[in-house]
């Protein structure tokens, strides 16, 4: 029952903000604070309990839900979840310190926003532990409704368009998915009875034309949610729109969603569809990361730089994921971590200087190294982190990445370096405009970080920094799993070449 408990803290957080009336906005954020905490620590004490060298779920839980068509409450944790699941709790509490006032001017009170929260926390926990693939169906839908709300109330612009579009999207990806649900349930009845676990599942014998429309229905579902070219047009708009705290979530955790589900369903499930669509799925995803760096490049917005970064670093992730070896598959899900608080800290510190210029425009930034060191030098490491510099967290993961990518495409992970090349450009023009130069109009008095912010940021900063110089701990927990995943699924690493 922990992870059941450890997912009903913060919806149990939710109901008691319900209890306290709307007036009493900053009873509301501490105890949404509070709960945050808790679940935070309560995942953590979990975690450490964990075994690396066990292969398989551990803390399972498994209850009947709907017996009548084989459907149960089934929770468990391999390397993979455990490690997503670890950066969900984490990056909660941050962004509720961070955005201590996002609230307001919101359709809604600031009770309501943060019950929303706490709910989408729930939700976040239960997609990544689910081990019955209907139950991660119901958490996987389930989350677009707080989320569609904290973007249509509480964001900035054309938030309701915003909304709506996400949330069209989503459910076109979460249909196709469905049915892709329902032939494998109807399979599954044809040869060891109606089930939805997924280690079951994952012994059905299915003929190579049936597997490829199930895989795509699958896959698409998880394009649209990562998102992948060009199935991204969602993203800039909900980036744009949504509170810098409500984006950290979307692109930190939401999205990771995505490219978890192409390891733990795409791959597990339809191994010789998997190994049939990669060569598209390859091409893709190098078109993602080229594509999404280019369109950074001209960006003015500084939300919208950093979204198009983000549709670039999902392009790695997923050449990771499709190169089939270890390597690939270690470090995209490295990659999905160090990205989730990569981006927290671009966004927060976004936030931070948007709330202070009342502008997103990156122009309207510059020469804050002289006003507002700190907070102009915490933007530049989150920067420097975002383009994969040695000794930050990103640098790691995309060097196993491409370098597991190479040794079965080689030319996709030369492709994937121009990336590297191209993510200077959109980093370090961007900070040279909104950092250094001469002082714009209007920024000499602005103030540097507060103590709130920086407790919000600090814990964020020296993460990136930690896993740059030793991410063993995270590697460790991640490589048992990756290397089950695709030996799991018949692949092997391509053996190594070159002379004696």
């Amino acid at each position: 029952m922990t992870l059941t408990i450890i997912g009903a803290l913060p919806l149990l957080g939710a109901l008691l903000i319900g209890t306290v009336k709307k007036e009493q906005t900053t009873v509301v954020k501490q105890m949404a604070l509070l709960t945050s905490i808790l679940t935070a620590v309560a995942f953590a004490i979990t975690a450490m309990r964990f075994e690396v060298d066990r292969p398989g779920f551990q803390f399972v839980e498994s209850h009947s839900w709907l017996p009548t068509f084989g459907i149960n409450y089934a929770l468990g944790l391999d390397g993979i979840s455990l490690i997503l699941i670890l950066m969900s709790v984490l990056l909660v509490p941050v962004v509720i310190i961070a955005g201590w006032h996002e609230s307001e001017g919101g359709r809604w009170s600031a009770k309501t926003f943060y019950v929303l929260i706490l709910i989408l926390e729930t939700m976040m926990i239960g997609v990544f532990a689910a081990t019955d693939v209907f139950l991660f169906y119901v958490f996987f839908e389930a989350m677009l409704i707080p989320v569609y709300f904290l973007i249509g109330g509480y964001g900035v612009g054309e938030r309701s368009q915003a909304a709506i579009k996400f949330l069209l999207y989503s459910l076109f990806g979460g249909l196709l998915m469905l049915a892709s649900i329902i032939g494998i349930y109807v399979i599954s009845g044809n040869q060891i009875g109606h089930t939805f676990d997924i280690d079951k599942l994952a012994t059905l014998q299915i003929d190579s034309l049936t597997q490829n429309f199930l895989f795509l229905g699958f896959f698409i579902a998880f394009a649209i949610k990562a998102p992948l070219w060009p199935l991204h047009t969602w993203l800039p708009d909900a980036a744009k729109s949504a509170t810098p705290g409500t984006s950290v979530l979307l692109l930190g955790v939401l999205d990771k969603v995505g490219t978890f589900g192409m390891i733990r369903y795409c791959i597990k499930l339809f191994p010789d569809a998997s190994k049939t669509f990669t060569p598209m799925i390859i091409t893709l995803s190098v078109i993602s990361i080229l594509y999404g760096a280019f369109l950074a490049i001209g960006q003015k917005d500084i939300k919208g730089l950093i979204a198009f970064t983000s549709i670039s670093h999902f392009g790695f992730i997923t050449l990771g994921i499709f190169a089939m070896t270890t390597q690939g598959n270690s470090g995209a899900t490295l990659y999905m971590f160090n990205h989730g608080f990569s981006t927290a800290a671009l966004f927060i510190l976004a936030g931070y200087m948007m709330r202070r210029r009342n502008s997103s425009t990156i122009a309207d930034f510059g020469g804050l190294q002289r006003v507002t060191p700190i907070l102009a030098w915490t933007f530049f490491i989150a920067g420097l982190s975002s383009l994969a510099l040695p000794g930050l967290s990103s640098f790691v993961s995309e060097f196993l990445v491409l370098v597991g990518t190479y040794t079965r495409y080689p030319v996709a992970a030369i492709l994937g370096t121009f990336g590297i090349i191209l993510a200077a450009l959109y980093i370090l023009i961007p900070v040279q405009k909104a950092l250094h130069g001469p002082t714009t109009a209007g920024n000499e008095y602005l103030p540097d970080l507060t103590r709130r912010e920086k407790i919000a940021i600090a814990p964020v900063i020296a993460i990136i920094i930690a896993l740059g110089f030793y991410p063993k701990p995270a590697l460790d927990v991640i490589n048992p799993t990756s290397v089950t995943t695709i030996t799991d699924a018949g692949f092997s690493d391509p053996a190594p070449t070159g002379g004696k």
